[in-house]
């Protein structure tokens, strides 16, 4: 399936999380905190208002976006000013 965000919008691949700690101990995934780091898997049509590309990673607004399920895989689409910051490596 192949999902194109419109005006200033962004679809991101949500990353999961460790669900053990250093230590070995398991943690269950309605205890885990959620995460807010992903990748930017499509932008919307709105050059302008648009600051990200493919690729990159992102952090973005913890309670932010729509959930959708892409092949199996969970994805947001999010608006721009929900995204606070690119991550560089």
């Amino acid at each position: 399936m192949n999902i194109l965000p419109l005006g200033d919008r962004v679809l991101v691949k949500v990353e999961q999380v460790e669900e053990k700690t250093a230590g070995g101990i398991f943690i269950p995934q309605t205890a885990q905190e959620k995460t807010q780091i992903a990748a930017v898997v499509s932008v919307g049509d709105d050059e302008d208002a648009i600051k990200v590309k493919p690729g990159q990673k992102v952090m973005y607004d913890k309670y932010a976006g729509t959930s959708v399920k892409v092949d199996g895989e969970d994805h947001l689409i999010v608006r721009m000013a929900d995204i606070l910051a690119v991550i560089e490596d």
